[in-house]
């Protein structure tokens, strides 16, 4: 570690509670997205209330126009307002936290059970919703550029928030086993589901907003003309590191998206898990070794630099899923180690690409003179949005393409059958993925954001912002605002 580095980890340090706002704000937010869009809702509308698969397919389609331009234009706006007393980022989450709270609450809860009824709210509450995500996802996601500049106190950050994102990420998957098959008036489990639903939505509300009083924000910001939605948007684009990162950042996310899909018919169909018990030990497994290894990948990061480090977390990872497809992710015993693997290559994605973007945030405003965390975030929605759904489709395709179909059990098929359908989840689920962020490593080679110079210009960037944040106090004690 620098001289330099060194004195930057020591000013730039956050104490304990700010951390622990952030992490609070990151597994709200990530666990109310992660039951809504990623997981439970379509499954809670075409199950509990008997909505037709092909209605909530329109429902998803409808939704997409507004999903890909939300996230820039709500990026861009959030830019330009804000108070100097509030700042720009802490009354989003304040005041959003009691209505993002009710949307949630409120998906569990349609207005009737006619299919119109249903198909209707499904869709209102899918735009309502997604907005408030929006509007306090791309704040969570660019709160380590905004509250931090140095690599240790970043990781430093980011550990709390990659705990906070991975349990978010399990609870995303063990809540809605609470659901059986049956419809809503026949599941005795129903009601239960909803009022745990409910305790989320009113505690998660609470954490957002008690977390916005602890938070850090360059406040100065709010005194500096933004850019034009024109101008931001060109500036974006010709950020060369912003490019690079997002290339290897939408295969990776492919292959993440592959994975959360296609994770369930891993363990079914090729592990034989049948049972919730059976099926939530793997999980328990990756998430216990994601967890484990944040305060080592921290060290890494601190080691070798942050781009080296995600380097490495992107081969690991890519190579846990070859040797997992080689022969050890087979069968249930052995698959243990691939899930081992692959949850410490997931724990060092977690700690460190949030710190990336960071630091080509940092870069943008070298080149610019202007603070866009949220722009950078937007526009990284918008470029990774389509893996959302090429992920599964490549999933579904491939596995499609030996004879699987999710709607016929694992008793279902020959053994021969069952033979290919198990190569073909494997390919998709192992091989393609392993592939897919292999490649993303290597682009990543090219990014340029490291070294010695890079170090030195983050150090007076960060001397920059203190000297914009005396000036910007100092005028208001002289206007007499504080």
């Amino acid at each position: 570690m620098s001289d330099n580095d060194s004195k930057s980890y020591i000013e730039d340090r956050l104490p304990l509670k700010t951390k622990l706002s952030f992490a609070g704000i990151a597994f709200t937010s990530g666990l109310f997205s992660g039951l809504v869009i990623t997981v439970g809702f379509t499954t809670f509308y075409v199950e509990k209330f008997g909505l037709d698969p092909n209605l909530a397919a329109i429902v998803w389609t409808i939704f997409i126009f507004w999903n890909t331009i939300n996230d820039p234009l709500i990026g861009f706006f959030q830019e330009r307002t804000g108070s100097e007393k509030r700042g720009r980022r802490k009354p989003y989450i304040r005041y959003g936290a009691p209505l993002y709270a009710i949307l949630f609450i409120i998906c569990w809860f349609p207005f009737g059970t006619g299919w119109l009824v249903v198909f209707l709210h499904m869709l209102i509450l899918l735009y309502l919703f997604d907005t408030l995500f929006t509007t306090v996802g791309l704040i969570s996601y660019s709160l380590p550029a905004e509250m931090t500049v140095s690599e240790h106190a970043r990781s430093d950050l980011m550990v709390y928030g990659s705990i906070a994102q991975a349990l978010a990420l399990l609870l995303s998957f063990v809540f809605p086993f609470f659901l059986n098959e049956e419809p809503y008036n026949l599941d005795p489990n129903f009601d239960l589901f909803r009022i745990i639903m409910i305790v989320i939505g009113i505690v998660g509300g609470v954490i957002l907003f008690v977390s916005s009083y602890f938070i850090k924000e360059n406040k100065y910001a709010i005194k500096e003309e933004p850019l034009s939605f024109k101008d931001s948007f060109l500036k974006t684009i010709d950020n060369k590191p912003f490019l690079i990162f997002e290339a290897g950042n939408f295969i990776y996310l492919t292959a993440q998206f592959i994975l959360t899909n296609g994770l369930f018919f891993y363990l079914t169909y090729v592990l034989g898990l049948d049972s919730f018990t059976d099926k939530i030990i793997p999980l328990l497994i990756f998430f216990i070794f994601v967890f484990l290894f944040l305060p080592i990948h921290k060290r890494i990061v601190n080691k070798i630099g942050l781009k080296k480090a995600f380097i490495f977390t992107l081969s690991f990872t890519g190579m846990s899923f070859l040797i997992g497809f080689a022969g050890v992710g087979w069968t249930f015993p052995l698959s243990i180690i691939t899930m081992v693997m692959i949850g410490i290559g997931f724990s060092g994605y977690f700690l460190t690409n949030q710190m990336v973007m960071a630091d080509i945030i940092d870069h943008d405003e070298l080149l610019t003179g202007k603070r866009r965390e949220t722009s950078y975030s937007g526009m990284n929605a918008l470029i990774t949005k389509p893996a959302v759904s090429i992920g599964p489709m490549i999933l579904l395709l491939t596995a499609g393409a030996f004879g699987f179909d999710p709607d016929i059990s694992l008793g279902g098929y020959s053994p021969a059958q069952l033979t290919s359908v198990q190569l073909g989840v494997m390919l998709s689920f192992m091989l393609i993925p392993a592939i897919l962020i292999l490649i993303a490593a290597g682009i990543m080679y090219f990014y340029p954001l490291e070294g010695k110079e890079w170090r030195e210009k983050k150090e007076q960037l960060h001397e920059v912002h203190q000297q914009k944040e005396k000036e910007f106090i100092e005028e208001l004690k002289r206007e007499g605002k504080i």
